[in-house]
């Protein structure tokens, strides 16, 4: 058993999203109470080829573990290859592998959730690192429910990725073809828990403390793992132990507590070495996020004005002080 299970704990982890969950945010939710964390998926070409640029997706910090490193690729051995370089560099505390990724710039290249459509090709994936790897670290994996509606083979593959030497699984309730529309099947989800000895991580449409302690009451999931969610609220990871443990509710979050953490989040970032320490370009490439977090506040079309035009840390902090004192409510933007 992997040791996040120990002692009957039930882990939340927090999902692995492309240009989300860098560094600074994996500190951010680490902080709040997310268990485990991946890293962004990252090419295992690229770090075969030692790439650089690729190779700054598997960074992380010490105090961020437990922390796997994903990789996508389509090749059982150059995957291998990719992480036992990975693990020399960072020794991760598990290696997890993408079957799951719908973007078609993955799937375009056999890689992602591609493999769910040609399971001897996912099984050789899946065998080529585990067999690299060996007893170093664990070898995980994500996968969706199926490829679209008329493939849903969820239950299949986990069986083959069991055979494979994968020591969990984390599921998305989706196929590919919805991409993240219409609700994930929860029900598939908990077929693949009972029908396998590993663990299994339930992934889709978890929202807060209620969606957890249902999704543990009544699924043999062995934890469960929060995406898109915690992109606007990380505090979901806060809010959903406390819910567990008492059965209530945490105060809200109040907007000064938000706008706190936006800028932290904003300043953390500009340090990070994933933009090169540029405050300009890193508030620039931000600008998503800065429109997640704030997704729902008061004066919402000023603010999303202002947001898409930010450059700095310290504008930032004029268009949150000028938001708090209720600038950008009743505002009529011009061609209105």
């Amino acid at each position: 058993m992997l040791p996040w299970f120990d002692n009957d704990k039930f882990p939340l982890f927090l999902a692995p999203m492309a240009g989300v969950t860098d560094v600074t945010f994996r500190t951010i939710c680490k902080e709040l109470g997310a268990d485990v964390m991946v890293t962004e998926f990252v090419s295992a070409e690229g770090i075969v080829r030692r790439d650089d640029r690729t190779r700054k997706y598997t960074e992380f910090h010490e105090g961020q573990r437990p922390v796997g490193v994903q990789l996508f690729g389509a090749d059982g051995e150059r995957m291998g290859e990719a992480a036992k370089k990975i693990i020399d560099w960072k020794q991760p505390d598990f290696i997890d592998i993408n079957f799951g990724c719908p973007v078609s710039k993955v799937v375009s290249k056999n890689g992602g959730s591609s493999l769910l459509k040609d399971c001897p090709l996912l099984a050789s994936v899946a065998e080529g690192v585990a067999k690299a790897v060996g007893d170093q670290v664990p070898v995980t994996a994500k996968i969706r429910v199926g490829w679209d509606e008329k493939s849903i083979n969820a239950v299949e593959v986990c069986k083959t990725l069991e055979d494979c030497g994968m020591q969990q699984i984390a599921i998305h309730g989706r196929t590919r073809s919805q991409g993240y529309r219409g609700e994930a099947n929860w029900n598939i989800i908990d077929e693949c828990a009972r029908s396998t000895d590993l663990p299994i991580i339930g992934n889709g449409d978890i929202t807060c403390g209620e969606d957890i302690e249902m999704r543990k009451k009544t699924t043999a999931v062995s934890g469960l793992m929060i995406g898109r969610a915690a992109m606007q609220n990380p505090w979901i990871f806060r809010e959903a132990k406390y819910y567990l443990e008492t059965g209530e509710h945490l105060p809200p979050i109040t907007i000064e507590e938000r706008w706190e953490l936006i800028i932290r989040h904003c300043t953390l970032a500009t340090k990070s070495e994933r933009y090169g320490g540029e405050e300009r370009h890193t508030v620039m490439a931000m600008r998503s996020r800065l429109m997640a977090y704030c997704k729902g506040f008061s004066g919402a079309k000023a603010l999303r004005q202002k947001l898409c035009a930010v450059v700095s840390v310290t504008e930032l902090e004029d268009i949150a002080a000028n938001h708090l004192s209720g600038k950008y409510d009743n505002v009529v933007l011009e061609g209105q």
